[in-house]
């Protein structure tokens, strides 16, 4: 049974962004690791890369398929989850503890045309 953290913004393509000031820590969710099966690679972007809502940004592959990220919100990458490059299989033990990208936010109102975690909820029992 897939998790659903509240206080998160959430995309129709299953990624969370967790805002702190002025700063968003994207990751997937765990709906979407569920659905994944084992991750085994995170393809990520570099620090100082621009990400734009709706956008793609890297991939996360596991052993059933490969699945392009979305960016949720636009701005630029201030840190990478590095640790994801050993150990990918994190986002499967706690996809919303292991974050893949740490961004500065650049429009916060992008905010708005996401789904809080009920919303979310609907809409993966939808699927």
């Amino acid at each position: 049974m897939a998790k659903f953290e509240e206080g998160l913004y959430y995309s129709e393509s299953h990624e969370y962004v967790r805002v702190e000031g002025d700063f968003g820590f994207i990751g997937i969710t765990d709906y979407a690791q569920h659905a994944l099966g084992n991750v085994v690679y995170v393809d990520m972007p570099e620090v100082d890369d621009e990400v734009e809502a709706g956008e793609e940004f890297g991939a996360v592959e596991s052993v059933k398929a490969a699945s392009d990220l979305n960016s949720p919100v636009s701005g630029v990458v201030v840190e990478v989850n590095e640790a994801l490059d050993d150990q990918p299989e994190l986002l499967n033990q706690d996809a919303f503890a292991n974050w893949i990208i740490k961004v500065e936010l650049s429009d916060k109102s992008e905010l708005d045309s996401l789904m809080d975690a009920k919303a979310y909820e609907a809409f993966c029992n939808q699927q």
